[in-house]
């Protein structure tokens, strides 16, 4: 592990003595104040352009640089997204550092990081744990301005969830002058774009402004009988209400029409325990399968100067978000002869959950001992009810043939013999407190602590759902200044959770603790473009509800209770080298065990490589070449295989390592027109995003996009 260290550190190393020198330069081209000054003030907030990373008051409500944040912290920026036509959640995530992607189903994903799973997913730093910890559905990112990714526990400011990592979407703003940009993009299997994003003062001294936004895209895809329409749009108006006070109201709503969707995905094995090896394109789904979803979204902010550097922060957000399918589950072990071995389970489900949150903070600086220390105090609350109806009829358990002779033609049943679900409203109220104490001019140390009660009333699937937490969870992190490069760090903190899952006899797992602690090295060079961190950290959680199986009799997965731990190494890096190159990664390793000290949760990948980079080229001018590249290493797990006798064999499900390469072109032809050409898997990879579950489908092969962009 100190090896790894050792090589996570050197890159850094050799960009500081190149920064060194561009220091050193700049000061002898630059001794006055004016240019420095303006330098600095463009650098923090007012360069929209390029990866680096931004201040931000997600993990602590303090606004604090990379650098000056004691944790792990990454940022994927709107230029990176347009850069690499990064239009959905997934395709953020898996070039984020350290974050895997459990692709499971068509609409329907986990998220994991340092091992477990990423639960808490926050627009503008407020939000509520995802149902089930499971994403129903597709995020477009043509709302958002940048996406934070705040590894380990987030226990201060998330109040419940896991100690894996905070997704934190940050909605575009309005700003002082008017902007847009229109974005048409086509791509393989028809698949069709439209973009528009438009920014204006609405009067005309600029103290309220306006911002909208609205997405449209449409096409197949390389999945049978696969297809997918959403639309996007949001708005979004901010208003000086004098010179202290800032109030900014805005709505969102995503539609989300996919159709010919998997419930479920391929089998992996057969009866007599070997692999499965179907064509790419091959889907269980029925040819009248969907699952559409309707996500919509409002919030107001207010922001008000109360003198004496103290400011007061309020924020209201709601959500609503209906779920309307009707699906086809296969499951079953296929003969390795005939293929025959599997069965229906179609089921028609309808959900909503709506949720309401709200959260106010005071932060300013007090004098304690001749030093000004920065002080945060709030309070947030949530409220979210949850409804599920799922549908059956009497043909469950209807015999299918082979999948590779099964066009998705079956008849859409009734779906009127049984029903079952869940209703359950959940609440959650916090009070937290953050001090940055600023003991020297080099060390600064920040203590919090946030006391959440969590209630839960109803029931889910047959069982009740009805639990009362309460928790008072602790944070610590220290940063000390090694000169004006480097920083080393650590932290601790801990987080707890709800957890709706059941186990074989229906009965709830329970709450979950987790805890994490790391140790690191930080450095900012060419005046805060270029962040870099490494850092090794260990992450605990008790009582994580794993999947366990899948009971057809019922329909329903069971989960069983585990005590697990993961520690590992990473590295990050993002933001521009110079003028004309920028690049966002990192490296991540680790090991995950259960109490006994045994490998668990082999699914995870224990290393993982995730890199993009652009380079603007001055001979040739407008052009821009860029690449991504993502590998992991191997994955597996274990099953048994049943054959028609019930004879039991022993099942490895594996998936080699494997890397994907992605290219990226760019033009800017005339003054406002630009083109980009995107080319992904390039190598065309076969390979299961997923082994999250016993079942899976193959991910997307070589495919390629072309974007004309206007922006004025």
């Amino acid at each position: 592990m100190s090896a790894s260290v050792r090589m996570a550190v050197l890159p850094a190393c050799l960009l500081a003595a190149l920064a060194s020198l561009s220091a050193r330069a700049q000061s002898v081209e630059s001794p006055g104040g004016a240019i420095a000054e303006l330098d600095t003030v463009e650098v923090i907030g007012q360069r929209p352009d390029g990866y680096a990373a931004v201040p931000s008051t997600g993990p602590t409500r303090l606004e604090l640089s990379a650098r000056e944040t004691p944790q792990s912290i990454s940022v994927v920026t709107r230029e990176q997204m347009d850069h690499f036509g990064l239009n959905s959640i997934n395709q953020v995530l898996g070039l984020a550092t350290g974050i895997n992607v459990e692709q499971v189903e068509s609409d329907r994903n986990y998220y994991t990081a340092r091992g477990f799973d990423i639960t808490n997913f926050q627009r503008d730093g407020l939000g509520l744990p995802l149902p089930y910890g499971i994403q129903n559905g597709d995020i477009d990112t043509a709302l958002y301005e940048r996406i934070e990714i705040l590894r380990g526990a987030n226990g201060l400011m998330s109040s419940t969830g896991n100690p894996s990592a905070t997704i934190n979407f940050v909605r575009k703003r309005p700003g002082p002058d008017r902007e847009g940009s229109a974005r048409v993009t086509l791509a393989s299997w028809d698949n069709a774009r439209v973009d528009l994003d438009y920014a204006t003062p609405i009067t005309a001294d600029g103290r309220v402004r306006g911002r909208v936004v609205a997405a449209w895209q449409d096409g197949d895809s390389y999945l049978d009988r696969y297809s997918r329409e959403k639309q996007v749009y949001y708005g979004v108006i901010e208003a000086d209400l004098g010179e202290a006070t800032t109030i900014a109201v805005g709505a969102s709503h995503q539609r989300n029409r996919p159709e010919g969707v998997l419930w479920g995905a391929l089998p992996l094995f057969h009866t007599d325990g070997t692999p499965t090896d179907y064509d790419v394109s091959t889907s269980t789904a029925a040819d009248w399968s969907h699952w559409y979803t309707d996500d919509t979204r409002a919030f107001v902010e207010l922001s008000h100067a109360l003198g004496g550097d103290w400011t007061l922060k309020a924020a209201y957000n709601f959500e609503d978000k209906q779920e309307d399918s009707q699906l086809f589950y296969v499951y079953g072990t296929p003969d390795p002869d005939t293929g025959l071995g599997l069965f229906a389970y179609p089921s028609d489900y309808e959900g909503r959950f709506k949720a309401r949150f709200a959260d106010v903070y005071a932060s300013g600086r007090v004098s304690i001992g001749g030093r000004a220390h920065d002080v945060v105090v709030g309070a947030n609350w949530a409220r979210g009810e949850n409804t599920e109806i799922s549908w059956y009829g009497n043909d469950v358990g209807t015999p299918l043939p082979s999948l590779d002779q099964f066009d998705g033609n079956y008849p859409k049943p009734s779906f009127d013999a049984y029903s079952d679900g869940a209703a359950y409203d959940y609440g959650r109220e916090s009070l937290y407190a953050t001090v940055r104490w600023n003991l020297a001019d080099h060390f600064k140390l920040i203590t919090g602590a946030n006391h959440t009660r969590v209630d839960t009333r109803g029931y889910s699937y047959g069982e009740q759902n009805t639990v009362d937490e309460s928790r008072t969870t602790p944070f610590a992190g220290a940063v000390l200044d090694l000169g004006d490069t480097y920083s080393v760090y650590a932290s601790y903190g801990e987080i707890f959770s709800q957890q709706g899952q059941t186990d074989v006899d229906n009965r709830l797992v329970g709450a979950l603790e987790g805890r994490n602690a790391e140790l690191g090295l930080k450095g900012e060079w060419f005046g805060g473009d270029l962040n870099a961190s490494a850092a090794v950290f260990r992450t605990e959680q008790d009582n994580l509800a794993e999947y366990a199986g899948f009971d057809p009799a019922t329909g329903r997965s069971y989960y069983a209770g585990l005590d697990a731990r993961s520690q590992g190494v990473e590295f990050d890096v993002g933001g521009r080298i110079g003028d004309h190159w920028q690049l966002n990664g990192g490296y991540t390793l680790l090991d995950v065990e259960d109490a006994a000290g045994a490998d668990a949760r082999s699914y995870v990948p224990r290393r993982l490589l995730r890199l993009s980079t652009a380079v603007e080229l001055p001979q040739v001018p407008g052009l821009s070449l860029g690449a991504t590249l993502k590998w992991q290493s191997d994955i597996h797990r274990d099953a048994v295989a049943y054959d028609a006798l019930g004879n039991a064999t022993p099942v490895r499900i594996e998936q080699e390592a494997y890397a994907l390469l992605g290219l990226m072109a760019r033009y800017e032809f005339a003054q406002a027109w630009s083109a980009t050409l995107n080319l992904d898997n390039v190598t065309d990879e076969k390979y299961l995003p997923s082994l999250y579950w016993e079942q899976g489908y193959y991910a997307a092969p070589r495919s390629a996009s072309l974007s004309i962009a206007y922006r004025f």
